[in-house]
């Protein structure tokens, strides 16, 4: 059973298809739920990542690339201010502000263990192979006296292979991930490193 279960896969209104908050509005509600600055830093990382992303990698439009931008933005929103809760209470807040039911399912999915929600769309794929990732990257970036810049994808997967580095991100779900999407480890390793390191 998923330890934060949220006992439903079908999230939003389908009528509220293409209503999205301004990046405004989600940092704002960030701004109000997220007093700690590096669990900000790591939504905006997932952010930045999810948007390059669909704009490099899908050729997506600004709108659709703003969704995605969206869905990393507030992926963790409520998880500091209601640990117990998590997911449940940013699913139900973007309810009621009817938001794109895509961005609601994205998030739902992005910890299909914890959540018990599946990853469907591109787009739930890969804000679960980010997730991790991008936080483990962050983390060996810190470490470096140049931080990002010279970081390689060797170094970081020899770091995947040392458990005792960032022991608390879960390496059955990245290997979960990856095994979802056609993409190489290598390959997304460097696009987080190309397109987070800027972000502050």
């Amino acid at each position: 059973m998923a330890s934060h279960a949220l006992g439903r896969d079908i999230f939003g209104d389908e009528k509220n298809a293409g209503n999205l908050m301004s990046l405004d509005e989600a940092h704002e509600l960030l701004n109000e739920w997220v007093p700690n600055e590096r669990l900000r830093l790591h939504m905006k990382q997932v952010a930045a990542v999810m948007k390059a992303w669909a704009l490099v990698k899908e050729n997506a439009d600004e709108q659709t690339a703003l969704k995605w931008e969206l869905a990393g933005l507030l992926h963790d929103a409520d998880w500091e201010k209601y640990p117990g809760d998590h997911c449940r209470i940013i699913i139900e807040e973007l309810e009621r502000r009817n938001v794109d039911p895509d961005i609601i399912h994205c998030i739902a999915s992005h910890g299909p263990r914890y959540f018990g929600v599946q990853p469907v769309s591109k787009m739930d794929k890969m804000i679960y192979a980010f997730d991790e990732l991008s936080g483990f990257i962050h983390a060996a970036a810190l470490i470096r006296p140049t931080r990002y810049e010279g970081m390689d994808v060797k170094s970081i997967q020899k770091k995947l292979r040392t458990p005792s580095f960032a022991a608390q991100v879960n390496r059955d779900d990245i290997a979960d991930a990856f095994s979802r999407i056609e993409h190489s480890l290598d390959e997304v390793i460097q696009f987080v490193i190309d397109h987070q390191k800027s972000v502050q």
